[in-house]
């Protein structure tokens, strides 16, 4: 049969997406069923196949013809065959078929309770020792939980949450925003590091306000570390003077170690050589370290129990 444009073809370009969505919602199902009747080549052993009536697979044939406005079947009573258009048509279904079938398969698994994903990020200065001990705890109990990890500095991470693509991050400061849950779990005190050469290096303690003469090498701005690190100066009296920019803390200790300036940093995973770390004893030199996540957005069971899992770890979540 030669198939012919429909008179009253109903799929037209329109940048109405309401209208593509409500179409999309409609289409979806009569892929699925133009690809059973192309399979069977028999509406009545199709439908029986897929458990619908009959009638409503004739219906929903003729209205997929009718919007794309050409003969997908040639009919002989309950026989139908293909049209060139229809095996045409038939190659893609079967494709997007499959590609649906493979994304709800990976859905699926990313919710399984005992094999299921959670995508965690973190700050880079826990990914050396903090992460890796988080998650080997958790996984004593739940061995076969997967993880997807991000590093990332905190507003770069709550971004992320909020595009749905992180369950849980922590971060600091703590997040206080409508759109997110965060909840408080640890204390980590700031330290400032100097050159092993520096004045200050024989020191044990020191006040922050001591240090208003020297160089600082800090993190960028939009890291929360540098807005504490600014709020601590200004509390300690002084404006830091600021000769280098990164956006590692490890980067910086490097900095610091070759007498470019001092920092304020969190106690390194390991030993630095070159540098000194002192206890700054005024004003109160920490950063509260929270776990975030987005308001009112479901969680599957592999997240569900990490989440408790982490808020279990309140006051003990950093090594000793």
């Amino acid at each position: 049969m030669v198939h012919q444009p429909s008179s009253q073809a109903r799929l037209s370009p329109s940048s109405d997406t309401a209208d593509m969505a409500e179409m999309s919602k409609v289409l979806a199902p009569r892929l699925a069923y133009f690809a059973g009747v192309a399979r069977t080549e028999h509406v009545t052993r199709a439908a029986q196949e897929m458990n619908v009536p009959q009638s409503t697979l004739s219906r929903s044939m003729a209205r997929l013809e009718q919007d794309l406005g050409v003969d997908l079947f040639a009919r002989r009573g309950r026989t139908v065959s293909l049209t060139p258009a229809g095996r045409t048509f038939l190659t893609s279904v079967e494709r997007a078929l499959a590609e649906v079938e493979r994304a709800a398969e990976e859905v699926r698994a990313d919710a399984d309770p005992t094999t299921g994903k959670v995508a965690f990020g973190f700050l880079h200065t826990m990914g050396a020792e903090t992460v890796p001990g988080l998650l080997h705890a958790f996984r004593a109990d739940h061995p076969r939980v997967r993880f997807s990890l991000v590093q990332n500095y905190g507003e770069a991470m709550l971004e992320r949450l909020r595009a749905g693509e992180l369950d849980l991050c922590l971060t600091s400061p703590v997040p206080e925003a409508p759109d997110l849950v965060a909840r408080r779990l640890d204390e980590q005190k700031l330290r400032l590091v100097v050159p092993a050469d520096h004045a200050l290096a024989g020191r044990r303690r020191i006040r922050l306000a001591e240090a208003s003469d020297e160089t600082f090498v800090t993190l960028e701005p939009g890291y929360g570390l540098r807005r504490i690190t600014d709020d601590l100066c200004k509390e300690a009296g002084f404006k830091p003077r600021i000769a280098f920019e990164g956006e590692e803390a490890e980067t910086l200790r490097g900095l610091v170690a070759a007498g470019l300036g001092v920092a304020l940093l969190p106690p390194p995973a390991f030993p630095r050589p070159g540098v000194v770390e002192l206890t700054v004893t005024a004003p109160r030199a920490a950063r509260e370290i929270g776990v975030a996540w987005l308001e009112g957005h479901p969680d599957t069971p592999p997240v569900a129990a990490f989440k408790r899992f982490l808020l279990s770890r309140r006051g003990s979540l950093l090594p000793t």
